[in-house]
């Protein structure tokens, strides 16, 4: 089976299974299907999943200790820490800040293990920069947990270059993870570069531009009333209207190579390099096998170049974040 590395500890399939959307913001679905599709992703030869301590919260990380209990050896499970979780409300209601106090690294651990039904996070990931802490002390944290054998592998998720080169000397960060698709391209500037310097595997969350690079959300009415990517600028009317363009190069690239939309897009990812495992969410299993299948799709090198000039994102309409969630990346 073909793999790629993160870090100097992980081996995984170039495609791993975002499980956010099985139990948060998304609308979730009912857990036998969810199960039923993190069964069919090990039985395809997916064994990197991707859930955190606030996908619920708390949800996401029990299911996915439900379903892959029986498969744990074989598996590298990914989570993350970092926001204050609130004990009433729902949803992102109860997000209510980031903390990545030592202490707070600890504690968070130790109930993840549990819910996750494991000894070990193969991945611990700090979920968003805590401008209030210096890596440098939250890192340490997490090596103590590497060095007591709770954790395999350290990661951060929307840290800037200058933060992953300082947490990377407190102790080897494994993989950083953020937001990179088609669309979003902020990490090609400066992450990338430090990335591929110091051996660290890049994981881009959103391949598919939460949906939209799919080609199959054509108005926000298509998204349930509780989904939260109606509040995202790309989700507006007026800006998924005038995204309309763009997303039709995409569908017509794709049928001329013979590949869905989605394929098309997430193996255009995986092109940029092979320090790069893109974790797609998907509910249902027939989107689960596209999308593991993109892994087997070769482009050449004109044709990334004529894909990522097609769909660079000074032609899209819309951040990716609100203001409020942009302050919290590249930390």
């Amino acid at each position: 089976m073909q793999t790629r590395k993160l870090g100097t500890e992980l081996n995984v399939y170039p495609v791993g299974l975002g499980c956010m959307g099985m139990s948060f913001v998304y609308g979730g679905q009912e857990e036998k299907d969810a199960i039923a599709t993190l069964h069919r992703a090990v039985e395809l030869g997916v064994n990197f999943f991707d859930t955190a301590e606030v996908y619920g919260p708390y949800e996401n990380e029990i299911l996915l200790g439900k379903a892959l209990k029986p498969f744990r050896d074989s598996l590298t499970i990914a989570t993350k820490f970092g926001f204050r979780i609130l004990e009433e409300g729902t949803g992102t209601e109860r997000m209510a800040g980031v903390d990545s106090r030592p202490e707070h690294v600890k504690a968070v651990a130790e109930a993840s293990l549990k819910r996750l039904g494991t000894d070990v996070i193969d991945l611990y990931y700090q979920h968003r920069v805590d401008p209030n802490v210096p890596i440098e002390e939250t890192v340490g944290a997490m090596a103590e947990l590497v060095r007591e054998g709770k954790v395999r592998a350290l990661g951060l998720s929307e840290a800037s270059a200058a933060t992953i080169r300082r947490a990377h000397a407190v102790h080897p960060i494994s993989a950083v993870q953020s937001e990179y698709s088609l669309w979003s391209r902020d990490p090609e500037d400066k992450v990338f570069a430090v990335c591929r310097e110091l051996g660290i595997g890049f994981v881009p969350y959103s391949p598919l531009g939460r949906g939209l690079l799919t080609g199959t959300i054509a108005n926000p009415e298509a998204l349930s009333e509780g989904d939260w990517r109606r509040g995202l600028p790309r989700f507006q009317a007026d800006a998924m209207a005038a995204n309309a363009a763009v997303i039709a190069t995409l569908e017509k690239m794709a049928a001329e190579k013979g590949v869905t939309s989605a394929q098309l897009a997430l193996a255009w990812v995986l092109h940029q390099g092979d320090f790069i495992v893109p974790i797609p969410g998907a509910r249902k299993i027939h989107h689960l096998e596209q999308n593991t299948a993109a892994a087997n799709i070769e482009l050449s090198q004109a044709e990334v170049a004529a894909i990522g000039d097609a769909l660079s994102p000074d032609k899209v309409v819309g951040k990716r974040y609100t203001e409020e969630l942009l302050a919290l990346v590249n930390g």
